[in-house]
């Protein structure tokens, strides 16, 4: 195979794959833990980017279905760590949850919806599992208050290296998402026909020119957002140090402590030469 294939975790690549119905039934069958027989019909409802908020630049390619049971799943990927995902996931849910009744109707037209995050970082530091679920539960009896709402993540790099021979088809699914050679998508393709149909999904859209020119500007724009962000961060860490020494200097100042005491200071706090320390203190001096 000459062709250069796609990442299933690249968002744009993962969107294309569940175009396939029985990749996207035998996907939803594993995460879900439901008999893939008893999925009569998925529907894809959108394949555009979404952004929550004006500021979101690299925006979400987020995977809408709908199932035959009317149950409403939204499936993102996010490749960079991001602490509040749960809070953006809860906010995105509960707006699909809402946008489903209209003025005049009862609240009987609400159905469930599901959120299935796919995670290239580690949200959770409680645990090594790499799938977790939650629903919302009374604290003490774990009574279930509601089974509308539902939320399953997938953490990619808690994933094991090696695959038991018993392996269930949700971390064959994950591994799938998470690989990135041949060697490894024919070892998955082999074990699971779903993740099969998926992989000549990936291997078609991969001889695509026109999908590959898409893939890759996807690709771009989440590695230039990714840099964005940690450009900004590092300017913020670089500022908030300037300011450090700043104050550090003039505080200093303002107790009569020596310039020499100030400079070994400085010297020792921030770690700077002592060529570095006379120059900020000459600068604000």
């Amino acid at each position: 195979m000459t062709t250069t294939l796609m990442k299933p975790k690249i968002d744009y690549a993962f969107k294309e794959i569940m175009m396939n119905e029985k990749a996207r039934v035998g996907f939803l069958s594993a995460i879900l833990n439901l008999n893939p027989l008893d999925i009569k019909q998925t529907q894809i409802l959108n394949t555009n980017l979404r952004k929550i908020h004006e500021n979101d630049k690299q925006g979400i390619l987020d995977v809408r279905v709908l199932m035959n049971n009317n149950t409403e799943i939204d499936i993102e990927i996010q490749l960079s760590p991001l602490t509040v995902w749960a809070d953006r996931s809860l906010f995105y849910l509960s707006k699909m949850y809402t946008e489903q009744i209209q003025s005049g109707q009862n609240y009987k037209v609400f159905k469930k919806c599901v959120s299935i995050s796919i995670l290239d970082f580690k949200l959770f530091q409680d645990t090594e599992e790499f799938y977790s679920r939650f629903h919302i539960l009374e604290d003490t009896r774990h009574t279930l208050y509601t089974d509308k709402m539902e939320f399953h993540v997938l953490e990619l790099p808690k994933l094991p290296k090696e695959l038991k021979e018993d392996a269930n088809d949700r971390l064959l699914w994950a591994k799938f998402i998470s690989a990135e050679s041949k060697e490894e998508f024919d070892m998955l393709a082999s074990k699971n026909e779903y993740i099969n149909s998926a992989y000549e999904q990936l291997q078609v859209i991969s001889q695509d020119k026109q999908k590959q020119m898409e893939y890759t500007a996807r690709q771009k724009a989440i590695l230039d957002y990714n840099q964005g962000m940690l450009e900004a961060e590092q300017r913020g860490r670089q500022e908030g140090r300037q300011e450090g020494i700043q104050a550090l200097i003039l505080d200093n100042l303002e107790e009569g402590v020596s310039k020499q005491r100030i400079i070994e200071k400085l010297q020792k706090r921030f770690l700077l030469t002592i060529e570095q320390a006379e120059q900020c203190f000459n600068q604000l001096k």
